[in-house]
């Protein structure tokens, strides 16, 4: 066990003939206790102080430990965040490259159709153009007969 301040100040010492003078052991005695009592109480406030420092060493310690699990997870989260954002940036980009080849496949189907139109209104011009034709020529024909029908009765007349 321990020696204590109480333990040296409650010391009795047995008396001898040639003994040491009792009052001068006393006073030396005191200044010991007074000495020791002073390195007991720094070392019982020194323990609480480690005592306390382990307990927050601990508690950062613990923090720590908790900081560097959020960073991961967060790290982690960050990860999947990306390969999400980069999976929808693919369909997206699918997405687009679809619909530009279904507006260039509708376009290029119009433009048939145009073109068919086309044709198609060409060829009834020509057809119109020939059969107008036709009809001024069988006019012009059918005036030139009568003027010339009417040019023969008046000659004879």
């Amino acid at each position: 066990m321990p020696l204590t301040p109480v333990d040296i100040h409650n010391k009795e010492f047995s008396r001898s003939f040639r003994g040491y003078d009792e009052d001068e052991v006393d006073q030396f005695l005191d200044l010991i206790v007074e000495d020791f009592e002073k390195l007991y109480k720094e070392n019982f406030e020194l323990k609480e102080r480690i005592s306390m420092l382990k307990e927050q060493t601990e508690y950062y310690k613990s923090m720590e430990a908790t900081l560097k699990d959020t960073l991961v997870t967060a790290q982690k989260m960050a990860d999947e965040v990306e390969v999400s954002a980069q999976k929808k940036a693919e369909l997206i980009i699918k997405e687009a490259e679809q619909e530009a080849r279904n507006i260039i496949e509708n376009a290029n189907e119009q433009v048939v159709k145009i073109r068919l139109e086309y044709e198609e209104t060409r060829k009834q011009i020509q057809i119109f153009k020939a059969r107008f034709r036709a009809l001024m020529e069988t006019c012009l024909q059918t005036i030139e007969q009568e003027t010339s029908e009417l040019s023969g009765e008046d000659h004879q007349g």
